[in-house]
């Protein structure tokens, strides 16, 4: 019997970082298959974005955790990790770039293939440029890694003080926008917005969607713009690797011209461009998502094997 779309049901681990816990799942192939076999095919590595955890990514559970290993990470201040107050955990991208690389190395992940969407395509490369060894091909989704070419006034208005922090914390106004804004083919199955809101159900457990909307660097000045540019000018190291670039074309934050960077820094990749899907890409046309990351990572494994 297929799983229901809104079901997540995979055990959550813990891991400490610094005086907090990071949640995630690690889910390993149930089968007859031999270690051997099962250790070549690649890690498939989840990093969310703004205002998701790794809810987002339960149908890569579904469709591939039988035959791969899937690891899914909430960011500090998400999902089911810990939720420290700004007071005691800075929130910026290098800290998040850090804490993924720390969890990599403690699962000792090899042949990893990173799967990343909105922040978490910029935290994810920054961690993979920390491991590099470990990670063998890249699927991004609707993201970015460079300082922001504009910022959508729906996300600028967010950014205002005292008002902005005040409606996305005290109203949740963001990740509650974001469940209807950030899809265009289909609606939410109300379900599937609930799950995605779940861990957000106070002013105390949204302090990671404030803090990442104000961590975007909105001048040179800023303290993640150096972070983000040094990661810009570091992409076209990248370009080696297989390479899977799935795109949402009617999103309105991570717009077209965002594939167009990452396919200039990487002119071997290919690109799926599903012209009306949104930013959710994975939740708009998840068939389409779901069969080009599979004909992709079998590709990658056929090269690995030839």
């Amino acid at each position: 019997m297929q799983p229901s779309p809104h079901q997540f049901d995979v055990p959550v681990s813990r891991f400490q970082v610094g005086s907090y816990t990071l949640a995630y799942r690690d889910q390993h192939p149930e089968s007859t298959d031999s270690d051997a076999e099962v250790s070549s095919r690649p890690t498939i590595l989840c990093v969310h974005g703004n205002p998701t955890w790794g809810y987002y990514y339960r149908r890569v559970f579904q469709h591939f955790a039988s035959t791969h290993r899937v690891v899914a990470i909430d960011h500090l201040g998400c999902g089911d990790s810990d939720k420290p107050p700004r007071s005691q955990f800075p929130y910026r991208l290098e800290s998040h770039q850090q804490n993924l690389a720390d969890l990599v190395e403690h699962l000792d992940l090899r042949n990893v293939m990173l799967l990343a969407h909105d922040w978490g395509g910029a935290i994810g490369l920054g961690a993979l440029l920390k491991t590099r060894e470990r990670f063998s091909a890249i699927t991004l989704l609707n993201t970015g890694a460079f300082p922001p070419p504009y910022v959508p006034w729906r996300i600028a208005a967010c950014r205002l003080p005292v008002l902005g922090t005040l409606g996305v914390r005290g109203l949740n106004l963001f990740a509650k926008a974001a469940v209807t804004m950030a899809m265009n083919r289909n609606r939410l199955d109300p379900e599937v917005a609930a799950g995605l809101l779940r861990p957000y159900d106070s002013w105390a457990n949204r302090v990671a969607i404030d803090a990442f909307v104000r961590d975007i660097p909105m001048s040179k000045s800023a303290p993640t713009y150096q972070t983000l540019l040094d990661l810009e000018q570091r992409l076209p190291s990248l370009a080696n690797l297989p390479s899977l670039l799935v795109w949402g074309m009617k999103d309105w934050c991570f717009r077209p011209d965002c594939l167009r960077r990452f396919q200039q820094a990487w002119p071997n990749a290919r690109s799926l461009e599903i012209d009306d899907a949104g930013h959710y890409v994975i939740e708009d046309a998840p068939e389409a998502v779901l069969e080009a990351i599979e004909s992709f990572v079998a590709d990658v494994e056929a090269s690995m094997q030839s």
